[in-house]
């Protein structure tokens, strides 16, 4: 008589803790594995037998890990993007892609806020100051401080993140305009937000702009040198989304120019960046602009505990829905 092997669901990079809250999510459906894995090519033949995978953010699921899964129910991304799982090769094996699309929702809006307060207030620079010896009592020699209320806060891409952020704005008493072709007629007026109909119209009214779209072949590299070349000068740009959306070279030419007044980076092209990273170099070098106009924070925007927790707990429900059979909440292909 063969003996039916129990399932198991494997956690493929980055959490190489406890498994306890999937574990706990599960519910005796399967048993979770956590493999750390560094690179995608440890991943076979270790997932063959997968009945699910728990996907975080630090390598890549191919094609030929896809087409090695005898047996998989769904791969599941543990957070929003899902850039890093190859889903043509997903679909055509019929294996479900999902991800948790409401994790870190209001973490990474607050992230992008303090980003703009800490930007428009100059406190990276009034810190400074007040470490130097002696030192500097004096709140008039930074850059012009705006009031907030009034600015117009331009937010690129209007989901559960961006409109998040847009609310959070307009709570400043900021005049919030969105840019987003994807989003229905009427989710603007829902937010009480003001509509753009193309980027370049939302850059050059903008004193400060959010990014919140997903990372695709339409959004990779959307702020270059021709979109910066929109903005109002002085303005403050914002990324808690993905690091390739924005061309950082670009972004340190805008800033040394004045074309840009600060940029708030919690996510960039390559991550960890390299140790010569012309942008992480200027952030390093006492009396470049970038020293304290650049704020740049280790993808962190969707860090807070509570929000790990559920957003561990959310993927392994998922997993877990997969391999009962039953009906997924959060499929993307």
């Amino acid at each position: 008589m063969r003996v039916m092997s129990e399932p198991v669901c494997y956690i493929t990079d980055f959490w190489t803790g406890a498994v306890d809250v999937e574990q706990a999510a599960m519910d005796g459906a399967a048993r979770v594995v956590a493999l750390g894995a560094a690179h995608e090519t440890e991943l076979l033949p270790r997932v063959r037998d997968a009945a699910a995978l728990l996907v975080w953010h630090e390598i890549r699921i191919p094609a030929a890990v896809i087409d090695a899964l005898a047996d998989c129910k769904a791969i599941v991304r543990v957070g929003v993007g899902f850039d890093n799982v190859d889903l043509a090769a997903a679909r055509r094996r019929g294996i479900p892609v999902c991800n948790v699309p409401d994790y870190g929702t209001e973490d990474v809006a607050d992230h992008a806020i303090a980003l703009m307060l800490a930007l428009v207030r100059n406190l990276p620079e009034f810190a400074a100051d007040l470490r130097a010896a002696p030192p500097r009592w004096d709140a008039r020699h930074c850059r012009r401080t705006p009031r907030l209320r009034g600015m117009v806060f331009g937010a690129v891409g209007l989901g559960r993140i961006g409109s998040a952020t847009a609310l959070r704005a307009r709570a400043f008493g900021m005049d919030v305009v969105a840019f987003d072709p994807y989003i229905p007629d009427g989710r603007d007026k829902a937010l009480g937000v003001r509509r753009a109909e193309t980027l370049p119209e939302l850059l050059a009214q903008s004193d400060v702009v959010s990014l919140h779209t997903p990372l695709t072949a339409e959004t990779r590299s959307l702020i270059d040198a021709a979109a910066l070349a929109h903005l109002k000068r002085g303005a403050i740009l914002l990324n808690t989304a993905r690091g390739p959306i924005c061309d950082t070279r670009a972004v340190l030419a805008a800033l040394e120019s004045g074309r840009l007044g600060g940029a708030g980076l919690d996510v960039l092209p390559v991550e960890p960046p390299p140790a010569d990273d012309p942008l992480l170099a200027a952030h390093r070098t006492p009396g470049h602009v970038a020293h304290y106009r650049c704020l740049l924070t280790p993808h962190s925007a969707f860090y807070t505990e509570e929000g790990f927790v559920e957003m561990r707990r959310k993927a392994a429900l998922e997993a877990r829905r997969a391999i009962r059979g039953e009906r997924l909440r959060n499929p993307v292909a």
